[in-house]
């Protein structure tokens, strides 16, 4: 068995420490494709260390590897660095060797914040599966086209029975961005009783209501939620802070829940006014396991 066999066979067991010092004995050993991917991938997603990785990858890179490993995760780092050029270079190199969904996703998000969003669409698409938040991302990204009836269609075919459902309010959300203010209303109920509120989608539900000539109920939601945040601080006033739960933190917690209620009180003034609560999107990296020789995975070891 070698080195990297029994670095891999530790980290199944959980066996941190041992994993690491493997992996680092192996790139010690030999600075190849595989033991700088595996332990590139290690400094990444188990260490948090994204410029160590970087590095250690890159080098992966310059030995020109025949695999689409390293290529992959140096996109998926360079997107949570928010380099957006070159996560596209890295996933599009990616691409030529083996098409995935994780380098599809992950290159329409760098294609959507560099503002090429038909790029960007037709790639979530290439990675969606029926339902989920790739799919809600193309959607989004049709809105922002202005191919409005081509993202309705395409919205209400999601359903709640499929497996990777983007859940009822990111739904809501899309309704409310199209406009359909009573198919929002209709998802944003569904998910009143088990979503955790927050004033950003609990904002946009009230104007729904309203837009809908539903005046008494929107008043009924922000009510609820104004007696959520009273009740909310009042536990927050009477707990005692501790060395994992400081004066300071405690202090700007109970300033954030004042923020929230005054949101509540104001914000059917505000539409009143013609105020629109913000959709706040934000685009979602895949990831996936990138070690060579992971049984688990059935991926092979690097063989040129």
């Amino acid at each position: 068995m070698n080195i990297n066999q029994r670095a891999i066979e530790h980290l199944e067991r959980n066996e941190y420490d041992a994993a690491l010092a493997l992996f680092k004995e192996a790139v010690n050993e030999s600075r190849n494709v595989q033991s700088l991917t595996n332990l590139a991938w290690i400094y990444y997603h188990e260490e948090s260390d994204k410029e160590t990785a970087l590095e250690l990858v890159k080098e992966a890179i310059s030995l020109n590897s025949s695999s689409h490993f390293p290529y992959n995760l140096l996109g998926e780092i360079y997107v949570e660095l928010e380099r957006w050029e070159d996560a596209s270079i890295a996933l599009l190199n990616s691409i030529a060797i083996e098409p995935s969904k994780e380098a599809y996703n992950n290159l329409a998000i760098a294609k959507y914040h560099l503002g090429e969003l038909d790029e960007a669409s037709v790639l979530f698409l290439k990675s969606a599966v029926p339902s989920d938040y790739t799919m809600y991302s193309h959607i989004k990204c049709l809105i922002e086209l202005g191919r409005t009836h081509e993202a309705k269609c395409k919205l209400d075919a999601f359903s709640e029975s499929d497996e990777e459902f983007v859940g009822e309010v990111h739904v809501a959300e899309l309704y409310f961005e199209l406009q359909c203010f009573s198919e929002a209303v209709h998802w944003f109920e569904k998910s009143w009783g088990t979503y955790y509120k927050t004033s950003d989608w609990v904002c946009r539900y009230i104007y729904s209501l309203i837009k809908t000539n539903s005046l008494n109920r929107a008043v009924e939601i922000a009510n609820e939620c104004i007696q959520i945040k009273i009740n909310d601080i009042q536990e927050e006033h009477a707990d005692q802070c501790d060395e994992d739960w400081t004066e300071s933190e405690k202090a700007a917690y109970i300033k954030q829940l004042e923020d929230d209620k005054q949101e509540y009180e104001s914000i059917i003034n505000k539409i009143s006014k013609g105020f629109v609560p913000p959709l706040k999107f934000s685009t979602s990296r895949s990831s996936s396991c990138y070690l060579f020789g992971c049984s688990r995975h059935n991926h092979h070891e690097y063989n040129v």
